[in-house]
């Protein structure tokens, strides 16, 4: 069966690898709800500027996130589009489960021979 997806083969790659990290995935989710300037993420983190900045680079490479400058700041936004794209490739992989479990179970219902 084939997923029909609207990420190509390499964006999905780029999607759940920049999302495999723990505090990449911290960052989408708090920039999903109220965008942030770098400087504000890093403060919650026990880790340096540049390190979140790297954390920020891997999100905006995959789509995750975006940057724009406002004055000296640089804000980061969250994309809930590219998010929902790849709920929907998981939800087509879930389904191609069901279907493969669904059989599986229909096989092993079948009487079996004398």
């Amino acid at each position: 069966m084939v997923v029909d997806s609207e990420l190509s083969d390499a964006e999905v790659d780029r999607v759940f690898r920049a999302l495999a990290d723990a505090t990449r995935r911290d960052i989408v989710r708090r920039v999903l709800t109220e965008e942030a300037a770098v400087s504000e993420l890093a403060a919650a983190y026990d880790m340096s500027f540049a390190a979140v900045q790297k954390h920020v680079a891997v999100l905006e490479e995959a789509g995750l996130v975006s940057k724009h400058p406002r004055g000296r700041q640089r804000i980061v936004r969250g994309d809930p589009d590219r998010i929902r794209r790849a709920r929907r490739l998981l939800a087509a992989y879930e389904d191609i489960w069901r279907a493969r479990i669904s059989r599986l179970d229909a096989l092993l219902d079948e009487p079996k021979g004398p």
